[in-house]
């Protein structure tokens, strides 16, 4: 059995340049990894088999088409293995969340069977296979923090802010990335700034929060409520929405932090940047 953590997603910053021809967006962002989020377990076994488990298991059918199951017959195919193997996704995070979630599943459902058939995870045609699966599962995979270019699978590691106190903060509101895209008012409003990795996030912003902020005016109250607290460093939405973060000075503002957004009753994740 190989167990594989899926952490968390973040989009420190996220600069949308430009509408592409291919359906995509020309990005800047900043990408940071949590601690935490969900696991996937793999093993050998007789026939293939996918199965889901964890607090969000339901808002998502165990159907044989998803990216996990797409990650493993990508992997199987590039790289020739015909042995069938047993996965189980637990899914800790909510889904549709601006987090990482399908595209972390697949990264680490890649990364689990480099693992168990001996590929490098710095292999080319490993990054490569990644980035046929979705935008962000190139940054997944790396799974460190990074500048991404281009679709955002363009990437490039820096620094990171290790052991940082993060929570994270979900109004129980799904929000389409595709809607939250076609509402970008297509303005280029500059690249990432240059230093550190926190002085970069701060500087910097998410272009799509308009969006999606207007199809999910929930968004608003959340970011409020985190900008408001004692502590805090930065409080932004990750990706396209609708969870967002708040990064704190230390874990005891973190807490008052996590004890103001209990009593409005919306998910949250006190965690740490990896």
């Amino acid at each position: 059995m190989i167990r594989e953590p899926a952490p968390a997603k973040l989009n420190l910053a996220l600069h949308v340049r430009a509408r592409r021809p291919d359906g995509y967006h020309d990005l800047e962002t900043l990408f940071a990894f949590c601690r935490d989020g969900d696991l996937i377990e793999l093993a050998p076994a007789e026939a293939n088999r996918f199965a889901i488990a964890g607090p969000f298991a339901a808002a998502l059918e165990e159907s044989t088409d998803n990216l996990v199951t797409r990650a493993a017959q990508a992997f199987a195919t590039a790289f020739g293995v015909t042995r069938p193997h047993a996965i189980t996704l637990t899914k800790n995070l909510p889904v549709a969340s601006g987090i990482g979630g399908g595209s972390a599943d697949a990264a680490a459902t890649l990364r689990a069977l480099a693992r168990l058939h001996g590929v490098p995870l710095d292999r080319p045609d490993l990054h490569a296979l990644a980035a046929e699966l979705g935008a962000d599962v190139p940054a997944c995979l790396l799974g460190r923090t990074a500048i991404g270019r281009g679709r955002g699978d363009a990437l490039r590691p820096v620094p990171g802010l290790p052991s940082l106190p993060v929570l994270l903060v979900n109004p129980g509101v799904p929000v389409s990335t595709a809607a939250v895209f076609a509402r970008w008012d297509g303005a280029d409003r500059g690249p990432l700034g240059g230093g550190d990795p926190l002085s970069v996030a701060r500087a910097g912003r998410n272009d799509l929060e308009p969006a999606a902020r207007a199809l999910a005016p929930e968004i608003d109250e959340v970011l409020a409520l985190l900008s408001a607290q004692p502590g805090v460093l930065l409080a932004r939405m990750s990706g396209s929405g609708a969870t967002c973060f708040a990064l704190f000075e230390d874990e005891r503002a973190r807490a008052v932090a996590r004890d103001a957004v209990a009593e409005r009753g919306w998910w949250r994740l006190e965690t740490a940047l990896a």
